[in-house]
């Protein structure tokens, strides 16, 4: 049950990543919106709400990518993401013996986590 909860949680991960890659290769080079755009003159968000529950007041700030160095900082952050979800799931199969086996792999978490935190705080 926890495994396909993993699987699920990295799919969607990796449809993030197609997800922003093709918003922002289409906002960077095809779109000749400006960035600041009103609600009412956004075609994007004129048909954007789930059977008229939730419309879009403006474009979340996810989607406004204004460089290609923004794009790819964005994209690494999924992709470390992607890859603590596939350590996570490497986890169930990780056979634990000693002591020392369980401090390396405790510390292969923490380091993995604190590259995560340390490339959200660079980023702000």
């Amino acid at each position: 049950m926890v495994l396909r909860l993993v699987e699920a949680v990295d799919v969607y991960l990796a449809g993030t990543v197609m997800l922003i890659f093709a918003m922002g290769l289409y906002g960077l080079f095809i779109s000749d919106l400006p960035g600041n755009m009103t609600a009412d003159k956004d075609r994007a968000l004129a048909n954007s709400s789930l059977f008229g529950m939730f419309v879009l007041k403006e474009r979340p700030r996810w989607m406004r990518i204004s460089s290609l160095d923004e794009l790819k900082t964005k994209l690494g952050h999924v992709i470390v993401m992607i890859l603590l979800v596939k350590m996570f799931e490497r986890s169930k199969t990780v056979m634990i013996t000693s002591g020392m086996d369980l401090l390396s792999y405790a510390m292969c978490i923490f380091l993995s986590s604190a590259s995560l935190f340390v490339l959200h705080n660079l980023h702000k």
